[in-house]
Parts: C-alpha cells; sequence; structure tokens
C-alpha cells in the first residue's frame, strides 16, 4: 500500500475513534440501554472527511461489531438484534455512496478551480521584471479570497511606438467584474500594437466596454507610453493619476491632462505629455489602495507608507508596500488592489 493510501487512511482516525468510544459506551450500558444505531454516527463522519474505501472498512467495522454486540445485550437472534444490524449495514451502504458523491465533486471542482486559475493568469500575466531601459513590478491583492483576479487590471507591452502600459479599475465585483477586466485587457493587447496614438487605443477600449457592458458598467484606466527619450504620454480616463517619486525632489501626482469620463461612458481622449529623470519611480495604482479601511475604520496611511518605495529594487518596494497594506487592512480588503511600479534607472 502506497504513502497516499496511508495518508488517506489518517482521515479515518476520528471516526474510528468515535466508533470505539460508541462501542465501549454500548458494552458498559446495561442491556436495557442499547446505543448500536449509534455506530452509524462515525461511519457518516467518515463519509465526510474519508475516501470511499476507508468508509466502506469502517461501515464493515461497525456493522460488526453491532452484530457482536449480541454478546454483552444478550439478544442474539432476537427481532430487534436483526433490526439494528440491517439497519447499520444500510446506513453503512449509504455513507458509502455519500462518499463515492463527494469525492466526485470534489474532483470536479478541483479541475474547475485549476481552469480557473489558468484564465486568472491569462488575464494578469507575471510583470516582465525589465521592458527595453525601464524596471517593473506589479502587485495584485483580489477582495475576493477565492480569486486570483477581480475587478482591476494591469497589463504592460513592448510595442514599435513605446513602452505601452495600462492599470484600471472595473466598476463592480464578481463574475461581471472579471468579464470586464478580460475585455479590456485583451483589447488593450491588440490595440497597443495595432493603434499608433496613445488616444486611439483609448477610444478602442471604450467601443470595446461599450459592446458588453450595461448601462451602469464602467472601467476607470489610466494608459502611458514610455519613449526612449524618457517623455511619457498619457491618457487618463477617470482614473487616479500617477504617482511620480523623483530622484531629486518630494513626490508629486503627475499631470495627466484634462479628466476624462471613464471607459465606456465615451471618453473624449487628450493626450498629455510628460518627462521623468533617471532614477525616478512612478506608481500606476487603483482606488483600492488609498481606500483601504481597517477594523477601526480608518484608511490606509498611503502617504505615510509613499518613501518606502524608493528603496530597494521597484520588486521589494511594491512588496513592502503591499505588507503594510495587509497589516493595515488585517486581511480584510473590500475592493481588489493593483500597483504597477516602474522605474527610470540611474545607472
Amino acid at each position: 500500500m502506497g504513502t497516499s493510501s496511508w495518508a488517506g487512511a489518517r482521515d479515518l482516525t476520528v471516526p474510528a475513534i468515535v466508533l470505539a468510544a460508541m462501542v465501549v459506551a454500548d458494552y458498559l450500558l446495561p442491556p436495557t440501554m442499547i446505543i448500536i444505531g449509534a455506530f452509524e454516527v462515525a461511519v457518516f463522519a467518515a463519509c465526510v472527511l474519508a475516501a470511499p474505501r476507508w468508509t466502506a472498512l469502517l461501515a464493515v467495522v461497525a456493522t460488526s461489531m453491532a452484530a457482536v454486540s449480541a454478546t454483552w445485550n444478550q439478544n442474539l437472534g432476537t427481532a430487534d438484534w436483526w433490526i439494528r444490524v440491517a439497519t447499520t449495514a444500510i446506513l453503512g451502504a449509504l455513507a458509502v455512496v455519500l462518499s463515492m458523491v463527494r469525492v466526485r465533486r470534489e474532483r470536479d471542482l478541483q479541475r474547475m478551480t485549476v481552469i480557473a486559475e489558468y484564465v486568472e493568469r491569462a488575464i494578469l500575466r507575471p510583470m516582465p521584471p525589465s521592458l527595453r531601459s525601464i524596471r517593473l513590478a506589479a502587485g495584485y491583492r483580489s477582495a475576493t479570497t477565492e480569486a486570483l483576479v477581480g475587478g482591476d487590471l494591469y497589463e504592460v507591452l513592448d510595442t514599435p511606438h513605446g513602452v505601452r502600459i495600462i492599470v484600471g479599475d472595473v466598476c463592480g465585483k464578481g463574475l461581471e467584474a472579471v468579464h470586464l477586466t478580460l475585455t479590456v485587457v485583451a483589447a488593450f493587447r491588440r490595440a497597443a500594437f495595432a493603434e499608433a496614438n496613445l488616444a486611439d487605443i483609448a477610444r478602442n477600449l471604450d467601443a470595446s466596454v461599450a459592446t458588453v457592458a450595461t448601462d451602469e458598467d464602467f472601467v476607470t484606466a489610466v494608459l502611458g507610453e514610455f519613449h526612449d527619450d524618457h517623455t511619457i504620454s498619457w491618457v487618463n480616463c477617470g482614473h487616479h493619476s500617477p504617482l511620480l517619486l523623483s530622484s531629486t525632489d518630494k513626490h508629486r501626482l503627475v499631470d495627466t491632462g484634462e479628466p476624462q469620463p471613464p471607459l465606456g461612458l465615451h471618453p473624449t481622449p487628450v493626450v498629455a505629455n510628460a518627462c521623468w529623470s533617471k532614477g525616478d519611480r512612478i506608481l500606476l495604482y487603483t482606488d483600492g489602495l488609498v481606500e483601504a479601511r481597517d477594523a477601526r475604520g480608518e484608511f490606509f496611511p498611503f502617504n505615510g507608507t509613499i518613501e518606502s518605495l524608493r528603496s530597494g529594487d521597484p520588486d521589494e518596494a511594491l512588496k513592502q508596500l503591499l505588507s503594510h497594506l495587509d497589516k493595515h487592512a488585517g486581511g480584510r480588503l473590500s475592493d481588489d488592489v493593483a500597483v504597477v511600479l516602474a522605474e527610470n534607472p540611474s545607472g
């Protein structure tokens, strides 16, 4: 018998102890107090915890003990004895069937979970550590514990027009939000290579969102285009402006031009141009970061943790930021969080 089989047998420990306790209790009680029917409590516990074969083994033991109990209950061959033994056997068989159904459903759920994880990872692919001269890092926290991906999104692509990036936030939660997330990310991956102008990408994304969204659905997003001459083009559709951590002075919000409505609400995208110097870092984020609360309802002290983003490589800096966030929220995020940190290396 293999190691995995013995590991499965350990799931039978608690039910076996319960059965042993029931048998001892029945033995110690006077013959007028027969509790053989309680033997199946252990078997039904096994059908929840153990594999079908181990449940069947315990069912056989329980039925055998029900039969042997006639030696101390002094009722061998009576109608009461036959009924109790038969009932124990029938309920044991039912427990085995239930165990088989449970195991089958668990396997189906496991397969679906694996498929869902593949889909989620396809939506938000791992961030490359660098593209061209830009160092990059990304982090994500889903407000839904069962999911890796929710309604926030990011993507970065090296295109002939420059390194293009998007960070966005879908209005809503659940499967509808994931559907919109997939729509926006897929549309961005197509348009980032096909469109020469960042504003045209935003218009393309707006049209894609409009085809699948309801009147109440929209997506806030900021799009960036990093050029080799250290200039950056921005289009902002109702999203938080990125944060520039300058190598020479304090942090400040990036001027992304006149605010526009979110995707799905027909924005008129306008491109804003900016520069960043060597050693500068830019943080793009969703509102889940600045709106996270602790158990007392206090907001995450975002401004107090910004300076930590200057130290270490981008990946280490983001991990430290998200660690502060996790500690503050206590694992109870009410909204998804997506963050991307880009660095213009000084070396």
